[in-house]
């Protein structure tokens, strides 16, 4: 499977983006999808996760309330909706696969195995 992250761009404190991730293969439907960050000079972070229905989604304690995590598994895409934007949600924003159909395991990091090449996310003050 691959990955294709699009959307972002710089942005001011307070503003918005929307990220979307495009993925390959006939199986997206079945996989749980997250978005995960990098700022530089630190771990890579868990953002978002979705279940394979869109019907779960899980935040950061950091973004809860301000982000959303959709998909359209026709479209074989999730989303990333980023509201009340900060600096300090400057990072290059990850797109993955979880490891396993149906699994109920969205986190930590080590559960998704497939990866996005990450598109950049910059908040200016």
């Amino acid at each position: 499977v691959q990955l294709q992250a699009y959307g972002g761009g710089l942005v001011q404190a307070g503003g918005s983006l929307s990220l979307s991730c495009a993925a390959s293969g006939r199986t997206f439907s079945s996989y749980f999808m997250g978005w995960f960050r990098q700022a530089p000079g630190k771990e890579r972070e868990f953002v978002a996760a979705i279940s394979w229905s869109g019907g779960e989604t899980y935040y950061a304690d950091s973004v809860k309330g301000r982000f959303t995590i959709s998909r359209d598994n026709a479209k074989n895409t999730v989303y990333l909706q980023m509201n009340s934007l900060t600096p300090e949600d400057t990072a290059v924003y990850y797109c993955a696969r979880n490891r396993g159909p149906y699994s109920s395991s969205w986190y930590p990091i080590s559960e998704y195995d497939h990866w996005g090449q990450g598109t950049q996310v910059t908040v200016s003050s």
